[in-house]
């Protein structure tokens, strides 16, 4: 049974939330402040937290933020407001996904479930190397020139996605696909945010043709190299 923490400052929200996983077969822990979210994440130790952005005194970016110092738990966050640059923001600082309110319980245990599932190892699936990038599905990991790549889940598997077939391009249904699962539709601005963001962690160590585009068309791996390699 995953325990899930759920943050948000609204009891009712909470309430919706927590019955909704509860009636999934997960094991909901509730925190009403940024700083309660911070304690709990650390004493429950939960397998995914709901983090709302909008809390007072600490909001859920700040909580992300301090969060990502010590742990790689997955975040998925709630917003009252529509914003690209929430989303955004929220992607880039290592949240794994975002909702908007009002928002469906169904749809939003449908996407913890998608993280969930992201997280588990796969046996199955070997290691891959192209170029400089290793990437090990079994161990959640991935490294480039030995370093590792400090991955959310979700850009994990867009990248173990491009890896399985280097050459081709990807469109962003197929990339939407190998992240959310083909039941669960996100935006175009949401592929493009996690894709970015692996591009910025690849550059972080010189790699600066980590993922290509294609104009029209989608996403192809690049060399992976540096480029003096």
């Amino acid at each position: 049974m995953h325990r899930i923490l759920v943050a948000d400052d609204d009891p009712h929200i909470r309430e919706v939330i927590c019955f909704a996983l509860r009636k999934a077969g997960m094991e909901p822990v509730s925190a009403a402040t940024g700083a309660e979210a911070l304690a709990s994440a650390r004493a429950d130790e939960p397998a995914l937290i709901v983090l709302d952005i909008g809390m007072p005194e600490m909001d859920g970016l700040d909580v992300c933020r301090t969060l990502r110092k010590t742990s790689d738990v997955p975040i998925l966050f709630l917003s009252a407001r529509d914003e690209e640059i929430d989303r955004i923001v929220g992607l880039e600082i290592g949240a794994d996904d975002y909702v908007t309110k009002p928002f469906s319980p169904r749809e939003l245990v449908a996407r913890v479930n998608a993280i969930l599932k992201r997280g588990r190892a796969a046996p199955a699936a070997p290691a891959l190397t192209h170029g400089a990038l290793r990437v090990d599905p079994e161990t959640h990991s991935a490294a480039f020139e030995g370093r590792d790549l400090a991955l959310t889940a979700t850009e994990l598997a867009i990248l173990f996605k491009l890896m399985r077939r280097p050459e081709a391009v990807l469109s962003r249904n197929q990339i939407m696909d190998a992240a959310y699962g083909p039941a669960i539709h996100v935006s175009d601005r949401t592929i493009d945010s996690h894709i970015r963001n692996i591009r910025a962690k690849l550059a972080a160590f010189g790699c600066e043709d980590g993922v290509a585009t294609i104009h029209g068309v989608g996403f192809r791996l690049g060399s992976c190299r540096r480029p003096s390699a």
